[in-house]
């Protein structure tokens, strides 16, 4: 009963954050998903309704450097870095930060940092 409470407020949340932010061709949207187990990071064009890049814990380019890392939030840093990469290498130098009706921190603000440090612009 608590837990759907909980998830309507998040719903409610992300519902509102959708309506501001929207991903163009020049500037895509990277907007990102926790689960208690996996993040997940995706770059989408929203006017061509696309995915261009996409990377999570459980992608398989990523997993074997996962290994070496044992923290959550290094984790989310690595993932923040992949999906630069990925973006960089389809031209994607600007976007704009989704943080998808999550709080800015912990693993949310490590997914963002590394993607900062990795070239994105946001």
């Amino acid at each position: 009963m608590i837990q759907d409470k909980k998830h309507d407020r998040w719903k409610k949340k992300k519902a509102s954050i959708r309506q501001k932010v929207i991903g163009t061709p020049e500037r895509p949207r990277f907007t990102i998903y926790r689960s208690a187990k996996h993040i997940y990071a995706q770059i989408i064009d929203d006017t061509n309704g696309k995915t261009l890049v996409s990377v999570s814990t459980v992608s398989k380019d990523v997993r074997e450097q996962l290994k070496e890392v044992k923290k959550p939030i290094e984790v989310c840093k690595l993932i923040g870095k992949a999906a630069a990469k990925q973006a960089l290498e389809k031209k994607i130098q600007a976007v704009v930060y989704d943080r998808n009706g999550y709080l800015y921190h912990g693993r949310v603000k490590a997914v963002a940092d590394g993607a900062r440090e990795g070239g994105l612009k946001f």
